[in-house]
């Protein structure tokens, strides 16, 4: 395969999806993931992204569109003959069957002896350490168990694609964490492609090559976990990728890539002109709350904020403030010797290095 066909080893053309005939669910989609990529689909609930991965797996049509897969049309080839894994959230294990049995029905169908089935099912299994499960039935697993052997039996006829549909929503924070690191690894040491999808923008920052966040059947950005969370493009996508503050404003000038906004309490701050339109535009001002620097540490858009709130958390501790005017204004404050203590009732001076500070457009104010 070349290089430009691996780049384009999925490919949605033009895709959209109706199920009344009137209203679209995805929006004129054009994505390609390359081989060997983990790319996530991001966004809320009815956004389009879960549909998405079924038209690609075969459980729903596209209304309009052609999905290729590795250069071929797929549009009507059925599931079954598609050659793709599939991990759910429910992880739809036999109950009547073994582990074994379970990991090995894939296999069954496409016809493989029963020494290759073996081996198979026993290499499957040693990827996600659960050799010694072969017999147990899911009723006798934990949660996390047989979330490995849904994602084994993903694996075990060895797809160059793998389909993940929230497949840790039903464990505990700390086990799907570590699942998290456990897919990253399976996929970083087969070099199998993986398109995952989630509503947990942790997850998907954690696990993914490049992540597309959706919303109303549109991706409204595409690009890596850092890229997404350091430079969103719009405001949809900064305040659904990480925590941060907002300022409401309206352009005074621009220079560059460089904006004057002034609040609505007619104060002026500097920041990047990202998606704000023109002088005399309405903007919003996105500040990440650990880019937001207290006292001495404040060299730009510095101004005086009233201290509501401290709450301890471990390795930093979050302070609420009133900031002109926005009494949810949040800095996160390093738990180290070194860093700034302030207490509640006090005014300090706070600011925000204007590339720090965002400014972008208003549709989800």
């Amino acid at each position: 395969m070349s290089e430009a066909q691996d780049d384009q080893f999925v490919v949605f053309d033009s895709v959209q999806k109706s199920y009344d005939g009137r209203n679209l669910v995805v929006k004129n989609l054009n994505l390609d993931i390359a081989k060997g990529e983990f790319l996530t689909m991001l966004g809320p609930s009815g956004s389009g992204k879960t549909t998405c991965l079924m038209m690609l797996a075969g459980f729903e049509t596209a209304t309009h569109g052609e999905i290729k897969l590795g250069g071929q049309a797929i549009n009507n080839i059925p599931p079954y003959k598609r050659g793709i894994g599939m991990v759910f959230q429910n992880y739809a294990l036999f109950p009547h069957m073994t582990v074994g049995e379970n990991l090995a029905f894939p296999l069954e169908v496409r016809k493989i002896g029963k020494a290759d089935r073996e081996q198979k099912v026993k290499r499957a299994l040693s990827m996600v350490q659960m050799d010694d499960f072969m017999h147990r039935r899911p009723a006798q697993l934990s949660g996390g168990q047989q979330q490995r052997i849904a994602l084994a039996r993903a694996l075990v006829f060895e797809p160059e694609l793998v389909l993940m549909d929230e497949p840790l929503g039903a464990l505990d924070k700390q086990l799907r964490e570590h699942m998290q690191y456990e897919i990253k690894h399976l996929h970083e040491q087969l070099g199998i492609t993986v398109v995952y999808v989630t509503h947990d923008q942790s997850e998907a920052l954690t696990m993914s090559d490049r992540v597309a966040v959706f919303d109303d059947g549109i991706i409204q950005q595409l690009a890596t976990p850092e890229e997404l969370y350091e430079r969103p493009t719009n405001s949809f996508v900064a305040q659904f990728i990480g925590e941060n503050n907002r300022l409401m404003g309206t352009v005074s000038t621009i220079d560059g890539d460089q904006a004057v906004v002034k609040l609505d309490n007619g104060a002026e701050t500097s920041a990047l002109a990202v998606n704000c339109g023109a002088a005399g535009e309405r903007t919003l001002l996105s500040i990440r709350p650990e880019r937001v620097q207290l006292a001495h540490e404040a060299k730009q858009n510095v101004t005086q904020a009233k201290v509501l709130e401290l709450i301890y958390l471990g390795d930093h501790i979050r302070c609420r403030m009133d900031v002109h005017g926005d009494t949810n204004f949040i800095a996160k404050i390093p738990n180290a010797p070194e860093s700034h203590r302030v207490a509640v009732g006090e005014t300090i001076d706070v600011g925000w290095p204007a590339d720090d500070c965002r400014a972008l457009d208003v549709r989800s104010a």
